[in-house]
């Protein structure tokens, strides 16, 4: 059975009106739905009020110039399952069950299906669902398949249309969605000639419409845009000419074994970035129609950084602004993502610079539907700063550790105020190398001035071996294999800079 880990009461939530553009409805005290949109490999530099100058996204951009932009807000992990366990349990990666992406719970499933979620874990969804709330997801799941303990009706959702195995998520035109019917995961037969962003994006509209005379939580984690990079033509024209010609300077891709062949792969990464925008903003509509964004919350995310795949350079479009590296990093580029909030009382035009992360989302949705925590977790909640206020307690660090089968590395990264410490273990080196920077003063992670703080050096190394508990799933074997104690670690002492 779940542990009960609060007192079921529906929640009320107190606001101000606020001069927002697409509010509908009178303020009062009001039930608040909350959405949570997450976008799939999408960059921290992918969005214009982020400093992007190609693609164009007007709707989020509104959405944080009348709302919260987030500046120092970091995903789960640098790869999509592992950071989507994060999201869901409020855990970090020292203490994850999930901390790189696997073919099953025993590495005998199906590619894409990943390691499941266990029934006694509490999701997001359901600490919603205890509270009274109607429960719905659409899109990218990768937490468990049917038939295990981490299927959607099995983690908190009422209602769920999209895809379980992860790798058949990448696919646009390809017959695998699933939904919830009377309590069970079942297939949901599609053509394959329509789009499954755009099913998917009809659905959780329709879910909105549903249940608008009640409260909801709404989790929406897109596919777009991931690679395969395909969408329909007609959503091709703002970055193609008249010919239909692309734009960008073009480099065909001509397939691999995940992703189909793409012969505009740069126009059309920024055509799906600006299809999703156009989803959120249709989104958006539909809330203010219904006199809902006077008692609802929107918050939106991206699962890691932007990823170089299905023939994409993330480098053409700035896709990580000022930040280096992207998906499969442990460098900013692959962490850092954006974070906008905007909605039922949260103040606009702000900008935050508190060092956050996925695991601090569970916290602040308790808070937001009243719920008391009583177990474990790493994130604190930030439902203050939504309210224009300060938080009560920042974070002493932030932790992320992945495992890249590619070249068989074990990164490890910790964040504390500025400072940011990489430790790479490999099996080719006897000792581990590390990287220190001052984000203040170097974002883009140019500098590696670890020679010159050796204390600091192995302070942050301490600290990521007690963040960091050995996984119990039997996948992750790497683990012990890769970690290396902070004492064998040597630091040149040099004089400071």
């Amino acid at each position: 059975m779940k542990k009960l880990i609060g007192v079921s009461v529906l929640a009320v939530f107190t606001f101000q009106c606020g001069d927002y553009t697409r509010h509908a409805g009178q303020c009062g005290e009001m039930p608040l739905n909350i959405i949570l949109i997450v976008a799939d490999d999408l960059g921290y530099g992918d969005l214009g009020c982020y400093g992007q100058q190609t693609i164009k996204t007007p709707n989020l951009d509104k959405m944080a110039e009348n709302g919260i932009r987030f500046t120092d807000f970091y995903a789960g992990n640098t790869v999509c399952a592992p950071s989507r366990y994060s999201l869901m349990t409020g855990l970090h990666m020292g203490h994850s069950r999930v901390r790189a992406n696997a073919g099953g719970d025993t590495g005998k499933g199906r590619i894409g299906d990943g390691v499941p979620l266990l029934e006694e874990e509490i999701t997001l969804a359901e600490l919603a669902r205890m509270q009274g709330y109607t429960t719905g997801m659409f899109g990218k799941w990768g937490l468990g398949v049917r038939g295990t303990s981490g299927a959607p009706e099995k983690q908190g959702f009422d209602h769920f249309l999209g895809f379980t195995n992860q790798v058949d998520a990448h696919k646009y035109y390809f017959d695998s969605l699933e939904t919830i019917r009377q309590g069970e995961l079942v297939a949901f037969p599609t053509d394959t000639s329509d789009y499954n962003h755009e099913i998917i994006a009809t659905a959780a509209l329709e879910f909105i419409r549903n249940n608008r005379e009640k409260p909801f939580f709404l989790y929406l984690p897109f596919t777009v845009p991931h690679a395969e990079l395909r969408l329909p033509q007609e959503e091709m024209a703002a970055y193609t000419d008249e010919n239909g010609e692309s734009l960008f300077d073009e480099i065909p891709f001509k397939g691999s074994r995940f992703y189909r062949s793409q012969s505009k792969p740069k126009a059309a990464y920024a055509a799906m970035v600006s299809r999703l925008d156009k989803d959120i903003g249709v989104l958006l509509d539909t809330l203010a129609e219904h006199g809902l964004m006077e008692n609802t919350i929107v918050l939106f995310t991206s699962d890691n950084g932007p990823h170089a795949e299905g023939g994409y350079d993330p480098v053409y479009h700035n896709s990580n602004g000022p930040l280096r590296g992207h998906k499969r990093d442990l460098y900013e580029g692959g962490i850092r993502v954006p974070l906008i909030a905007f909605g039922a009382g949260i103040p606009a035009g702000r900008v935050s610079n508190e060092p956050l992360a996925f695991w601090d989302v569970l916290p602040t949705v308790a808070d937001l539907v009243d719920y008391s925590l009583a177990s474990n977790t790493d994130g604190l909640s930030f439902a203050a700063l939504l309210q224009g206020k300060e938080m009560k307690k920042n974070h002493d660090y932030l932790y992320w550790e992945f495992f890249h089968s590619g070249n068989l590395t074990f990164s490890q990264a910790l964040r504390t105020g500025p400072w940011k410490l990489i430790r790479h273990n490999t099996v080719e080196k006897e000792n581990p190398s590390v990287e220190l920077y001052n984000l203040q003063h170097d974002i883009g992670e140019q500098s590696d001035i670890s020679a010159f703080h050796p204390e600091l050096v192995n302070q942050y190394i301490r600290q990521m071996e007690q963040a960091s508990d050995p996984p119990e799933v039997p996948t992750f074997k790497y683990w012990k294999d890769f970690f290396v104690p902070a004492d064998s670690l040597i630091i040149p002492q040099t004089g400071a800079p």
